[in-house]
């Protein structure tokens, strides 16, 4: 990997503590001297949201939250906080919760204090995604990176096993196609390395032992580590996949990416030997591929896209949208033909193995 490089770190408060959330949260309020608070958390995230805001006061409730983050919901979200003088979004939840609050923060460039209740990473990078018509787009903009990220692992004890598997694996998915993503440099990679070998070590505690918080910290820690180097390597092929099975599909987000990254790992892994030894390392294994797949094994992860709702019938469809999307850093040549191949794989939960010799 060449030294020769330019990489970039978003600046940021993070907090991290079991149990402490409520104090932080009250101690940032008071420091960045906000006086209009506005807490965004979905219905069934509400009482966790009230007992972390309990040392602040709120001008403004905000539940209507919804997945991939449609414009009339984040247009909604918007007048809601002009309407009330909001100065600081709080957001408590997981993905979608945060991607409001940044979609609110983009308009209106109020700061946003992130809560995170799940390990989809959003609350550490500085990228927006709105659906529209049933496209979903995503961009940059430094005014939505939550200025402080507030992570309390007891606050993810309410998430079920099989939801923080797959949470965590669309955290695992961050690291893995950072390693080949538009900016990838020996920083995101050491980042996303690390990130792994947390997400592989604390995801089994917690299916072993769903009550405790050591896997669930380790979760969250890998979490974080995986979305900055997203943050700064870019969004790279699995990504553009998954957001084009989300936006125009529906899908549900972090069980679409822990259903495609196998297939994304097996299509690129051959033609990206020093990405592929590196995540090896991470996981301790013989190659890449062996590593994710004992570690979703061992996790009982999603497996097929047709679990969830996507059909044949939206292959071509899909092909479509992502070959427009597809970063010319991808270390494979990307077709209609072996993209096809892939959603296809996914769609019915082959073993990825059949994309190594594709």
């Amino acid at each position: 990997m060449s030294l020769t490089f330019e990489h970039v770190t978003l600046g940021q408060r993070v907090l991290f503590g079991t149990g402490n959330a409520a104090a932080n949260l009250a101690a940032e309020v008071a420091r960045l001297g906000t006086q209009r608070v506005m807490v965004i958390a979905s219905d069934f995230e509400t009482n966790i949201a009230r007992t972390v805001a309990t040392g602040i006061e709120v001008a403004l409730w905000h539940h209507d939250v919804v997945m991939h983050v449609p414009i009339e919901t984040a247009e909604k979200a918007r007048a809601a906080a002009a309407g009330h003088g909001i100065d600081l979004l709080v957001s408590v939840g997981g993905g979608s919760t945060t991607g409001l609050a940044k979609a609110v923060a983009m308009t209106t460039r109020i700061p946003v204090i992130a809560v995170p209740t799940t390990y989809a990473g959003s609350e550490a990078t500085n990228v927006w995604g709105l659906t529209e018509a049933s496209r979903k787009t995503t961009g940059v903009d430094d005014a939505v990176l939550p200025v402080t990220v507030i992570y309390d692992a007891a606050l993810t004890l309410s998430l079920p096993v099989d939801i923080s598997v797959a949470s965590g694996l669309n955290g695992m998915a961050h690291c893995i196609d950072s390693m080949w993503a538009p900016h990838m440099d020996p920083i995101n990679a050491a980042l996303s390395a690390e990130g792994i070998r947390a997400l592989s070590s604390g995801l089994p505690l917690i299916v072993d032992d769903p009550t405790g918080t050591e896997g669930r910290e380790q979760a969250l820690y890998g979490a974080y580590l995986s979305a900055v180097a997203f943050a700064s390597a870019g969004s790279g092929l699995h990504h553009k996949i998954c957001h084009v099975l989300g936006g125009t599909f529906n899908l549900p987000h972090a069980q679409t990416h822990a259903t495609v990254l196998p297939y994304v790992l097996a299509f690129n892994s051959p033609f990206a030997a020093d990405a592929e030894a590196r995540i090896a390392a991470a996981f301790g294994t013989a190659d890449a591929l062996t590593g994710l797949q004992d570690l979703r094994k061992r996790l009982d992860a999603p497996k097929a896209l047709s679990d969830y709702g996507f059909t044949a019938d939206g292959i071509a469809e899909a092909v479509t949208v992502i070959l427009s999307a597809v970063p010319a850093s991808n270390p494979r040549a990307v077709t209609a033909e072996n993209l096809s191949r892939l959603v296809q794989a996914a769609l019915t939960g082959e073993e990825p193995q059949v994309l190594l010799d594709l």
